[in-house]
C-alpha cells in the first residue's frame, strides 16, 4: 500500500512540476503574444454543436488603446474594485463573500479580474477546488504581466454573449460600432452581462440590468471617469 501512494504523489508531483513549468512558459509568451482562442472557446463551440446549434465564434484582437477608457473604467467599477492595488487576490473580498455566503444561499464570488484573465486563458470552467488550485498557479500573470496587460488580455478574451467574444467583437455584435467608440452606458451595458453572459443580453438589458448599469456609471463617476494605471503604479513604486 505504501508503495502505491507512493507512486501516486511522484506521479502527482511530475505532473504538478510539469504543469508549473509549461504555465510559466504560456505566461511569458502570452505577455507579448495575442490570445487567439481559449479553452472555454473552443467548449462553446462543443456544446453549441452537441445542441444541434450553429457554431459561432465572434472575436477580433484589440491593443489597448483601440478599446474605450469607459470600458476599462466600468469593468474595474463593476467587476473589481481593488484591481490597481491587489496582486491577484483580493482577500478582503473573499472574506466578504464568504460572510455572505455563509447566511445566503444566493452565492457570491469573489474572483479578481487577474483571476479571471487565468481562468479564461488557461483552464476551463467550473468551481471545484481542483480547478481553483490550477487557477491560483496562474498569480504568474501578475509577476510577468503589467496591470494593461492584464486587462488587454481580458478585454480580448472575455464572454460577452452566445459566440461572442471580447470587446471589439462585443461592440460590433451589440452596438454596431467599434470598441473604442462605444459610450459610458455601452460600456457599463457591456459590463453588467459579465456574471452570466448567455442568460443576459446587452441590446436587451432586463430591469435588473438596467439597475446594474446605473449602479456601475455612478460608480465611474465616483472614480473620476478615468482609470490611472500610471498613478497606481507610482503610489506602489512609494510603499
Amino acid at each position: 500500500m505504501k508503495k502505491i501512494l507512493s507512486r501516486i504523489w511522484k506521479i502527482c508531483l511530475k505532473f504538478f512540476l510539469w504543469f508549473l513549468a509549461v504555465s510559466i512558459v504560456l505566461v511569458i509568451l502570452f505577455r507579448w503574444i495575442p490570445v487567439y482562442v481559449t479553452p472555454l472557446m473552443v467548449i462553446r463551440m462543443v456544446e453549441q454543436k452537441m445542441d444541434g446549434k450553429e457554431m459561432k465564434l465572434s472575436k477580433k484582437w484589440k491593443p489597448l488603446e483601440e478599446i474605450s477608457p469607459d470600458l476599462q473604467l466600468a469593468v474595474v467599477c463593476s467587476e473589481d474594485q481593488n484591481f490597481l492595488k491587489h496582486h491577484g487576490f483580493d482577500f478582503a473580498a473573499i472574506e466578504k463573500a464568504m460572510k455572505h455566503n455563509e447566511k445566503s444561499k444566493k452565492k457570491r464570488g469573489a474572483s479578481t479580474i487577474s483571476q479571471q484573465t487565468a481562468k479564461n486563458v488557461f483552464l476551463w470552467e467550473g468551481r471545484s477546488w481542483v480547478r481553483k488550485g490550477f487557477e491560483s498557479i496562474y498569480y504568474l500573470i501578475e509577476t510577468f504581466w503589467s496591470k494593461q496587460r492584464i486587462m488587454e488580455v481580458y478585454l480580448n478574451i472575455v464572454e460577452l454573449g452566445n459566440g461572442v467574444y471580447g470587446a471589439e467583437a462585443a461592440s460590433q455584435e451589440f452596438f454596431k460600432k467599434s470598441a473604442i467608440k462605444i459610450s459610458k452606458e455601452q460600456a457599463a451595458t457591456l459590463v453588467v452581462v459579465l456574471p452570466s453572459p448567455l442568460n443576459y443580453n446587452a441590446k436587451r438589458p432586463t430591469n435588473y440590468l438596467n439597475r446594474r448599469i446605473n449602479w456601475t456609471m455612478k460608480q465611474m463617476r465616483y472614480w473620476g471617469g478615468k482609470l490611472d494605471y500610471d498613478n497606481e503604479e507610482k503610489n506602489e513604486n512609494k510603499k
